[in-house]
Protein backbone atom coordinates (compact mmCIF):
# COMPACT_ATOMS: atom_id res chain seq x y z
CA UNK A 1 0.00 0.00 0.00
CA UNK A 2 1.41 3.27 -1.02
CA UNK A 3 1.63 6.04 1.56
CA UNK A 4 -1.51 8.74 1.19
CA UNK A 5 -0.44 12.55 -0.30
CA UNK A 6 -0.85 14.47 3.06
CA UNK A 7 -1.41 17.70 1.12
CA UNK A 8 -3.47 15.83 -1.08
CA UNK A 9 -5.66 15.01 1.69
CA UNK A 10 -5.59 17.86 3.64
CA UNK A 11 -6.71 19.95 0.50
CA UNK A 12 -9.64 17.62 0.58
CA UNK A 13 -10.26 17.44 3.84
CA UNK A 14 -10.25 21.15 4.06
CA UNK A 15 -12.51 21.92 0.60
CA UNK A 16 -15.11 19.45 2.61
CA UNK A 17 -15.07 18.44 5.93
CA UNK A 18 -17.64 20.89 6.65
CA UNK A 19 -20.44 19.63 3.85
CA UNK A 20 -19.45 16.00 4.88
CA UNK A 21 -20.69 16.97 8.76
CA UNK A 22 -23.37 18.87 7.72
CA UNK A 23 -24.69 15.62 5.58
CA UNK A 24 -23.82 13.35 8.47
CA UNK A 25 -25.53 16.04 10.91
CA UNK A 26 -28.91 15.85 9.24
CA UNK A 27 -28.91 12.02 9.17
CA UNK A 28 -27.49 11.33 12.87
CA UNK A 29 -28.01 14.35 14.52
CA UNK A 30 -25.67 16.71 15.91
CA UNK A 31 -24.38 13.77 19.32
CA UNK A 32 -22.68 11.30 16.15
CA UNK A 33 -22.16 13.88 13.18
CA UNK A 34 -18.60 14.33 13.74
CA UNK A 35 -17.76 10.68 14.50
CA UNK A 36 -19.36 9.79 11.19
CA UNK A 37 -17.58 12.95 9.20
CA UNK A 38 -14.23 11.84 10.96
CA UNK A 39 -14.58 8.03 9.87
CA UNK A 40 -15.49 8.84 6.25
CA UNK A 41 -12.49 10.57 6.10
CA UNK A 42 -10.36 8.09 7.65
CA UNK A 43 -11.56 6.16 5.39
CA UNK A 44 -10.06 7.94 2.13
CA UNK A 45 -7.41 8.49 3.78
CA UNK A 46 -7.16 4.60 3.26
CA UNK A 47 -8.54 4.52 0.02
CA UNK A 48 -6.47 8.29 -1.34
CA UNK A 49 -5.44 6.02 -4.35
CA UNK A 50 -8.94 5.38 -5.31
CA UNK A 51 -10.76 9.25 -4.43
CA UNK A 52 -11.24 11.25 -7.42
CA UNK A 53 -9.45 14.07 -7.13
CA UNK A 54 -10.84 16.25 -9.44
CA UNK A 55 -14.20 15.63 -7.68
CA UNK A 56 -13.65 14.09 -4.82
CA UNK A 57 -17.51 15.07 -2.47
CA UNK A 58 -19.65 12.71 -4.36
CA UNK A 59 -17.64 9.89 -3.68
CA UNK A 60 -17.31 11.14 0.20
CA UNK A 61 -20.99 11.24 0.48
CA UNK A 62 -20.80 7.93 -0.71
CA UNK A 63 -18.49 6.80 2.04
CA UNK A 64 -20.37 8.76 4.58
CA UNK A 65 -23.54 7.02 3.71
CA UNK A 66 -22.20 3.97 4.28
CA UNK A 67 -21.39 4.84 7.78
CA UNK A 68 -24.15 6.42 8.31
CA UNK A 69 -25.79 3.03 7.53
CA UNK A 70 -23.41 1.17 9.47
CA UNK A 71 -23.95 3.62 12.84
CA UNK A 72 -27.42 3.08 12.37
CA UNK A 73 -27.41 -0.01 12.34
CA UNK A 74 -25.53 -0.49 15.51
CA UNK A 75 -27.31 2.19 17.31
CA UNK A 76 -30.92 -0.36 16.59
CA UNK A 77 -29.46 -2.98 18.15
CA UNK A 78 -28.43 -1.10 20.96
CA UNK A 79 -31.01 1.49 21.86
CA UNK A 80 -33.72 1.09 18.87
CA UNK A 81 -33.81 3.49 15.81
CA UNK A 82 -34.32 6.87 16.51
CA UNK A 83 -33.84 8.73 12.96
CA UNK A 84 -33.94 12.65 13.36
CA UNK A 85 -36.67 13.48 10.93
CA UNK A 86 -37.04 16.25 7.89
CA UNK A 87 -38.19 19.28 9.35
CA UNK A 88 -39.03 22.17 7.26
CA UNK A 89 -38.46 25.76 8.04
CA UNK A 90 -41.48 27.33 8.22
CA UNK A 91 -42.77 30.96 9.14
CA UNK A 92 -46.41 30.60 9.59
CA UNK A 93 -49.06 32.96 10.95
CA UNK A 94 -49.79 31.04 14.26
CA UNK A 95 -47.63 28.72 16.81
CA UNK A 96 -50.10 26.45 16.16
CA UNK A 97 -50.51 25.95 12.38
CA UNK A 98 -46.88 25.90 12.40
CA UNK A 99 -46.68 22.77 14.38
CA UNK A 100 -49.34 21.08 12.65
CA UNK A 101 -47.99 22.00 9.15
CA UNK A 102 -44.54 20.74 10.51
CA UNK A 103 -46.08 17.57 11.79
CA UNK A 104 -47.41 17.32 8.31
CA UNK A 105 -44.47 17.63 6.38
CA UNK A 106 -42.60 15.31 8.65
CA UNK A 107 -45.68 12.52 8.19
CA UNK A 108 -45.27 13.03 4.68
CA UNK A 109 -42.15 12.70 4.66
CA UNK A 110 -41.28 9.48 7.13
CA UNK A 111 -44.14 8.58 4.33
CA UNK A 112 -40.78 7.70 1.87
CA UNK A 113 -39.23 5.11 1.26
CA UNK A 114 -35.54 5.39 2.59
CA UNK A 115 -33.82 5.37 -1.15
CA UNK A 116 -36.38 8.02 -2.25
CA UNK A 117 -35.43 10.41 1.30
CA UNK A 118 -31.59 10.02 0.49
CA UNK A 119 -32.08 10.93 -3.06
CA UNK A 120 -34.31 13.96 -2.08
CA UNK A 121 -31.68 14.87 0.66
CA UNK A 122 -28.57 14.34 -1.82
CA UNK A 123 -30.46 17.06 -4.22
CA UNK A 124 -32.26 18.89 -2.07
CA UNK A 125 -30.22 19.57 1.01
CA UNK A 126 -26.39 18.42 -0.44
CA UNK A 127 -26.92 20.16 -3.61
CA UNK A 128 -25.30 17.98 -5.67
CA UNK A 129 -26.23 17.36 -8.98
CA UNK A 130 -28.17 14.52 -10.59
CA UNK A 131 -24.98 12.86 -12.02
CA UNK A 132 -23.08 13.15 -8.58
CA UNK A 133 -26.08 11.84 -6.63
CA UNK A 134 -26.00 8.72 -9.59
CA UNK A 135 -21.99 8.49 -8.07
CA UNK A 136 -23.01 8.50 -4.21
CA UNK A 137 -25.52 5.93 -5.30
CA UNK A 138 -23.76 3.77 -7.44
CA UNK A 139 -25.72 4.15 -10.62
CA UNK A 140 -25.97 5.58 -13.70
CA UNK A 141 -27.11 9.31 -14.07
CA UNK A 142 -29.82 8.50 -15.99
CA UNK A 143 -31.37 5.73 -13.36
CA UNK A 144 -31.13 8.70 -10.85
CA UNK A 145 -32.71 11.18 -13.13
CA UNK A 146 -35.98 8.73 -12.99
CA UNK A 147 -35.78 8.04 -9.34
CA UNK A 148 -35.69 11.59 -8.86
CA UNK A 149 -38.78 12.48 -10.72
CA UNK A 150 -40.48 9.47 -9.03
CA UNK A 151 -39.16 10.32 -5.61
CA UNK A 152 -40.38 13.70 -6.01
CA UNK A 153 -43.68 12.80 -7.24
CA UNK A 154 -44.52 10.60 -4.44
CA UNK A 155 -43.28 13.77 -2.34
CA UNK A 156 -45.84 15.82 -3.73
CA UNK A 157 -48.60 13.09 -3.16
CA UNK A 158 -47.95 12.51 0.03
CA UNK A 159 -47.87 16.19 0.61
CA UNK A 160 -50.79 16.89 -1.01
CA UNK A 161 -52.56 14.22 1.00
CA UNK A 162 -51.00 15.59 4.12
CA UNK A 163 -52.72 18.90 3.41
CA UNK A 164 -55.71 17.49 2.77
CA UNK A 165 -55.63 15.90 6.03
CA UNK A 166 -54.63 18.94 7.64
CA UNK A 167 -57.16 20.67 6.85
CA UNK A 168 -59.84 18.69 7.73
CA UNK A 169 -58.23 18.83 11.09
CA UNK A 170 -58.77 22.39 11.10
CA UNK A 171 -61.99 22.16 9.89
CA UNK A 172 -63.03 20.04 12.45
CA UNK A 173 -61.36 21.92 15.48
CA UNK A 174 -62.90 24.89 14.33
CA UNK A 175 -59.90 27.21 13.42
CA UNK A 176 -60.89 29.74 10.49
CA UNK A 177 -58.31 30.58 7.83
CA UNK A 178 -55.93 28.25 5.76
CA UNK A 179 -53.62 26.02 7.06
CA UNK A 180 -50.56 26.93 4.72
CA UNK A 181 -48.33 29.43 5.54
CA UNK A 182 -48.17 32.90 4.81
Amino acid sequence: MAIPDQDQFRLMYDDHYDRVLRYAWRRVGADAAADVAAEAFMVAWRRMDQVPLHQPLPWLYGVARKVVANHLRAQTRMQGLHVPGAEALLVCRDVAEQVMVRHGVHRAWQSLGEADRELLALIGWEGLSVRDAAQVLDCTAATCAVRLHRARRRLQQALSQQDTELTADLAATGMEGDARCA
